[in-house]
């Protein structure tokens, strides 16, 4: 016999993941990760008995809880489970996968839907933001269907606003952790900043890094994915994270210069290069763009309006609420979303016989 768990898989934004409702998993932290791991197929660099997809933008678990505070409709934690390795990281946030939290979240019976849009309120527990979610339900009812595109996605779908708040030093405290807006790492400038994501930014060119390579030119370079690796741990040490190195954060960004764009990023997730752009990276990176003494501002083309930044897949657009030069009082963006699927997933029972066996055990 196995285990069943109602599970619902999303893309959201550029990644793509399984859906569950809180109520469903294990409410202890082990036995949770035992079960996402087991879901996903991890470990194994084909998690080919579960249903992750290969790679960290397809090993993404969203699980998602009615609110318990006022002025706020759900609870949102995301889980990043690595592919080749047993870890389940629930201290980065992912705001693609977010982009599917409030479409999910009207359709569980979790949020009453409106006409013509939904306004959904998510708090992250993993950083502790508050998001605002724009989702388009035309006669009270979810729709996927639209005329917005973004960038590593095929095709067009409804457009869903999100816009995220009180996300400087989500996860630090600060904006920027160490109160340097920049410093050096081994001899390397850097900027160490937390704003939605904790990231370590630095010239791509000061690793040997051309920024307008793509992705398995990149990962390709293992020499030098050691020497970033070196310099994001010392990051996480300076940041007050710690010890980084069975953690996905802080993210790294390989910053450069622009001809079409604000700025022109590789985004290392951390130990391979995104095909795209995280938008809580875009988030982060935005931010230092427009913040003075940072490593990313000398090298961002000044203009009014959305910063633009460049990825593999096109150009993520991110509006930014700046509160002068010492805070960062909201960010925007927009992105879609699609159900693939909805079903029941089988978990061994040896890895968790589920809330009715755990009740007659403890009886």
């Amino acid at each position: 016999m196995q285990t069943p768990i109602p599970c619902v898989i999303m893309r959201g934004g550029t990644s793509r993941g399984p859906y569950f409702l809180g109520h469903d998993l294990p409410p202890d932290q082990p036995t949770r990760d035992a079960v996402l791991l087991a879901a996903m197929g991890s470990p194994h660099p084909l998690q080919v008995d579960g249903i992750g997809g290969t790679w960290n933008q397809t090993s993404k678990v969203a699980i998602v809880s009615r609110a318990g505070e006022p002025g706020v409709d759900v609870d949102y934690l995301f889980a990043q489970v690595a592919v080749d390795r047993p870890i389940v990281d629930t201290r980065p946030n992912c705001g693609n996968m977010l982009a599917g939290v409030g479409p999910f979240a009207i359709e569980a019976g979790l949020v009453a839907a409106g006409d013509p849009t939904t306004t959904v309120r998510i708090r992250n527990r993993n950083t502790g933001a508050l998001i605002e979610a724009l989702v388009q339900t035309p006669g009270g009812r979810v729709t996927y269907e639209g005329d917005a595109a973004i960038p590593g996605v095929n095709g067009t779908a409804a457009p869903i606003e999100l816009r995220f708040r009180k996300i400087a030093g989500a996860k630090t405290g600060k904006l920027f952790p160490t109160g340097a807006r920049a410093e050096t790492i081994d001899g390397i400038a850097v900027t160490l900043i937390d704003c939605a994501m904790p990231m370590l930014l630095l010239e791509g060119a000061a690793v040997g890094a051309d920024v307008a390579a793509a992705p398995a030119v990149l990962d390709a370079d293992r020499a030098m994915f050691a020497r970033i690796e070196a310099l994001r741990r010392e990051a996480g040490l300076r940041m007050g994270l710690g010890d980084v190195r069975d953690s996905v954060i802080p993210k790294v960004g390989l910053l450069g210069r622009s001809d079409s764009a604000t700025l022109a990023v590789r985004y290392l997730t951390p130990h391979e290069t995104h095909r795209t752009l995280a938008v809580t990276g875009g988030i982060a990176i935005a931010a230092a763009a427009r913040l003075s003494g940072t490593v990313a501002q000398p090298l961002a083309r000044v203009h009014d309006g959305a910063v633009g930044i460049a990825h593999p897949a096109g150009v993520l657009e991110i509006l930014l609420g700046l509160d002068g030069e010492a805070d960062v009082a909201w960010a925007g963006v927009m992105r879609t979303a699609r159900r693939i699927f909805e079903g029941t997933l089988l978990i061994p029972r040896h890895v968790w016989a589920g809330h009715q066996a755990v009740r007659k055990a403890a009886e």
